[in-house]
């Protein structure tokens, strides 16, 4: 591989895992692994208010982590692509497999990889 490709790929990679590197950002990620959940759903899972849901959501949707889907005046999240959801679900496997959410699916996926 081409050493500035190579580069690129790891400046990317970086602010990837800069933008992942905050507990509240990884928590609601965790949250809308398997389905999708609209800001409300997240404020009352976490106990976060609903602005600082939405400020964090925002962040993660800026740098194309989590996608929307509108359905009347409620918008909700979920994690924008494979990457994101191989990687949450790994992340899951290793630190948060006994918190009981649900995402068998992903963690069969990455099993049978």
């Amino acid at each position: 591989m081409d050493y500035q490709i190579l580069e690129e790929k790891a400046d990317a990679a970086a602010e990837f895992l800069k933008m992942m590197a905050s507990a509240p950002r990884l928590l609601l990620m965790c949250l809308v692994l398997e389905e999708e959940k609209s800001v409300g759903e997240l404020a009352e899972k976490t106990g976060m208010r609903m602005p600082t849901v939405s400020q964090q959501l925002g962040l993660l949707r800026a740098q194309g982590l989590v996608t929307t889907r509108r359905e009347g005046t409620t918008i909700y999240y979920r994690l924008a692509s494979e990457p994101v959801k191989d990687i949450m679900a790994m992340l899951y496997k290793h630190f948060c497999a006994d918190a009981e959410l649900p995402v068998a699916k992903h963690l069969e996926k990455l099993e049978n990889s």
